[in-house]
């Protein structure tokens, strides 16, 4: 082979080369980046679809709970919320057997429009039993209620009788706005 016919071979081979990096660069590395991102974005879709699906066929049992849920919210009058909280302290203490001493109910704006708060601070005495069938009343109580905070402290030097803090919120929620 010639020396001239090597040359010019050598050129239409790094000529080539030169074009096969080019197209690998300038095409094919985009693509395969492009396929790549779209992949990741349609199995994110996929997942989000599913959720969406899960969600809709627990459309009947989260309705249900809500309805459960709204129908225990306090009353939208604030004195028959405030009532209608003593009533159930009261009824919780005598079941429990427990001495109440104060119930300081006040107001709290939410965070927006929907609902409100009628935080209740109650003081009681009792043995530890009769407080925690208090508490645990309380807390499986169908009303809308949180308990906020918990203080126990001793009355007396044997820790027989105990004095009970308790900071409870309830919730009343604003009434639904129906649009013809």
């Amino acid at each position: 082979m010639k020396a001239e016919n090597r040359q010019q071979l050598l050129v239409i081979i790094a000529a080539a080369i030169v074009a096969l990096f080019l197209i690998d660069k300038m095409l094919l590395t985009p693509l395969t980046a492009s396929w790549q991102t779209r992949s990741e974005t349609i199995a994110q879709l996929e997942k989000s679809i599913e959720a969406g699906r899960i969600t809709i066929d627990r459309k009947d049992i989260t309705n249900s709970r809500w309805n459960d849920m709204r129908r225990n919210t306090l009353p939208n009058n604030s004195s028959q919320a405030e009532e209608s909280m003593l009533e159930a302290f009261d009824k919780w203490s005598k079941d429990t057997r427990i001495s109440v001493s104060s119930i300081k109910p006040q107001w709290k704006r939410g965070d927006s429009e929907d609902y409100s708060l009628l935080e209740c601070r109650v003081d009681a005495n009792g043995d530890i039993s009769a407080l925690t069938a208090f508490l645990q009343v309380v807390e499986n109580s169908p009303m809308a209620l949180r308990i906020e905070s918990v203080e126990l402290a001793s009355r007396d030097k044997n820790g027989q009788q105990l004095a009970l803090g308790l900071l409870v919120s309830g919730l009343r929620l604003a009434p639904l706005e129906i649009n013809p």
